[in-house]
């Protein structure tokens, strides 16, 4: 018995010991620091200034690379948080001309032709709201020839609302562009979820009311298709044949991470509304209970138990829950004490996740690094630890033209010269950038755009357990996705 005990406390001394990030999660230079190096383990996924390849993409898309196109632009919100969180600048001229880069001049409606042909409303709607960050965080302007961050966001949200559809369902965005794309025919959370935040978000920052009158209509037709439960479910989507009645209940954190962000601007804009307090704190409420259940963020539709099997878009989820939800801390206080708890226990999990380098995985609830490496997963930790800084003081709250903003908007952004360009509704507040909302014509020529066609309808398929791929096609609509992903 003894000689046992012996060998097995030998084996024990022998066993690798798994040695976490380094950080003091109290203090602000320690997060500092581990998010530097994060960071830099981030930039080594991106190569677009490299010989031969392109500025503000992720290697891709696949077969040619993990990521497709909209990750790109995940990125660089993330890198505009990195720097307003730390003042750390060794980034920034990627960031600025990746953002400017991709904005598909002259309409700068972030539908360059390279992508246009399989791009989602959520593809472009993640590009249009990194610049709208830019904007409200006073990352630096890009040269007068060059788009400017508020019209940029203004481009996407007039081209976005040139497609609200009232045939089908009452109303809503498809989550497919072209009519050619298998997708099209579904209208799902989170293209409508997108529409929904950068309309809050324009209105706060020009104080132009039309925003808010298009982010209250986005929001009720949510609830009223049933896609936001009465219990503050935030559900994917349906199929326009079906009325959009066949809802696909899986639940996906940057969903609900971007509502929130919404409802906490319109919440600040609105100064207090007690309707959207109550849908503020009666969605961070279920977001805290389904996302964060065990203490860190899981992205409970892929994350299970036993195995993980999420996509690589998916792998990238819980960054811009935590990004998201810090920044509405810094206009709605109401959600404070229901939001930052779960923030601070997430990041703890978050460091137990990752190698003492900065290279970090997925999983945060299991006290060790899972090797699962990825852009995605360096984005989730950075965007965790970032969270952490939202309470310092030399941290600003995101800025109006009111209060700093200095970004410069046009009216008319994104619309195609050669097209007639369609008033929606008068302006009725002007503001020194020339924020304006014309909405546009922004489907061109669909008919000559090749149709990428896949059976399986990708990302979702890969988490509904047990059934025929035709099925899983059928039920199941998927988000961040080209139709070409499997």
């Amino acid at each position: 018995m003894e000689i046992r005990m012996i060998w097995a406390l030998l084996a024990l001394s022998a066993a690798p010991v798994h040695a976490a990030l380094d950080v003091d999660l109290q203090s602000p230079a320690s997060i500092k620091t581990a998010a530097k190096a994060i960071a830099a383990n981030l930039m080594t996924y991106y190569h677009g200034l490299e010989p031969g390849q392109t500025p503000g993409i992720l290697p891709g898309p696949p077969p040619n690379g993990d990521y497709y196109w909209w990750e790109g632009g995940a990125l660089w919100g993330t890198m505009v948080d990195y720097w307003h969180y730390t003042n750390e600048t060794e980034y920034n001229f990627e960031t600025e001309h990746s953002l400017t880069f991709q904005a598909n001049s002259p309409q700068n409606n972030y539908m360059p032709p390279n992508w246009t042909a399989s791009l989602g409303n959520d593809d472009q709607g993640f590009w249009g709201m990194s610049a709208m960050l830019a904007a409200e965080n006073n990352f630096q302007n890009p040269p007068e020839d060059k788009p400017q961050w508020l019209a940029l966001a203004q481009a996407v949200f007039n081209t976005q609302a040139a497609r609200w559809d009232t045939e089908h369902c009452g109303g809503g965005l498809r989550w497919q562009i072209p009519f050619s794309n298998n997708g099209y025919n579904y209208k799902n959370a989170i293209a409508n979820g997108i529409l929904f935040n950068l309309g809050a978000r324009l209105a706060r920052y020009t104080g132009n009311e039309t925003y808010a009158k298009w982010a209250t209509k986005v929001y009720d037709w949510t609830e009223d298709v049933g896609y936001i439960d009465s219990e503050w479910n935030i559900y994917d989507g349906g199929h326009v044949e079906k009325n959009c009645t066949d809802i696909n209940k899986a639940q996906f954190s940057y969903t609900a991470a971007i509502f929130i962000q919404g409802l906490g601007f319109m919440y600040n804009y609105t100064n207090a509304s007690p309707m959207w307090e109550a849908r503020l704190k009666g969605l961070a409420s279920r977001t805290v209970e389904v996302f964060f259940e065990t203490g860190a963020a899981v992205e409970v539709a892929c994350e299970l138990q036993t195995h993980v099997q999420c996509t690589t878009d998916m792998l990238s989820f819980k960054g811009y829950l935590h990004r998201f939800l810090a920044q509405t801390l810094q206009v709605a206080e109401p959600v404070r004490d229901i939001v930052l708890p779960s923030l601070r226990k997430s990041a703890e999990g978050m460091a137990q996740g990752c190698n003492p380098d900065g290279t970090c995985g997925f999983r945060w609830n299991t006290g060790s690094y899972d090797g699962q490496t990825g852009a995605g997963q360096q984005m989730n930790a950075l965007g965790a630890l970032m969270s952490l800084l939202v309470v310092e003081e030399y941290v600003p709250p995101p800025l109006t033209n009111a209060t700093g903003g200095t970004s410069v908007g046009k009216a008319d952004a994104g619309g195609d010269p050669d097209v007639e360009q369609v008033v929606l509704k008068p302006l009725t507040t002007a503001d020194r950038a020339g924020a304006g909302i014309l909405t546009l014509l922004g489907l061109l020529g669909m008919g000559a755009y090749m149709a990428f066609m896949s059976a399986n309808w990708g990302e979702g398929a890969k988490w509904v357990d047990n059934r025929p791929e035709k099925e899983i096609a059928d039920a199941v609509g998927t988000h961040l996705s080209p139709p070409t992903r499997v």
